[in-house]
């Protein structure tokens, strides 16, 4: 069986890595083509993040994007953040997911990736998931006396008129 063959949870070194480094810390593996998911526990995430990006044979040395998703009604607990990491060296990427319930902080990653700083504004003023540890956690795309956070699937939103409907000769 060839590499490519092989179940990636047995051959995916930052698996491998974490599982030996974090005992018990890694929740799930989910194999996707050539990428990999890592469901890791939230309070972890800081210590995950610092060692997979100093390992000298991992080195995710990028955050390529930080994102949440609200899973109001379909998944408990409600939110996931999401980190995109790619290892410039290796030419690899990973994805890692925390569960996050409703009013739960998550600790920051800004110290390991400074650009986390927009991302987990972003993911703050969207969704409301509050980062520990932020140098300085307020809205980045809505006004600061908005109120609620957008993209949460329970946001209030009006039903727009349709464009045609508004500019009608």
């Amino acid at each position: 069986m060839s590499e490519h063959q092989r179940d990636p949870l047995e051959t995916h070194p930052a698996v491998h890595r974490l599982r030996e480094a974090f005992p018990g810390a890694v929740v799930a593996v989910v194999p996707f083509q050539d990428e990999v998911t890592i469901t890791v526990e939230r309070e972890e995430i800081d210590r995950i993040c610092h060692f997979l990006k100093g390992d000298p044979d991992l080195r995710y040395d990028f955050l390529a994007d930080l994102c949440g998703v609200d899973w109001l009604g379909k998944q408990e607990p409600r939110f996931e953040v999401v980190y995109n990491l790619y290892s410039i060296p290796r030419r690899d990427r990973i994805r890692l997911k925390i569960r996050v319930p409703e009013d739960t902080e998550v600790p920051s990653v800004v110290r390991v990736w400074p650009t986390a700083n927009w991302h987990e504004r972003e993911v703050f003023d969207m969704f409301g998931v509050r980062f520990t540890g932020h140098p300085d956690l307020r809205r980045i795309l809505m006004p600061e006396d908005w109120e609620g956070h957008p993209l949460r699937k329970d946001y209030p939103v009006e039903e727009m008129p349709r464009w045609w409907e508004v500019n009608k000769p």
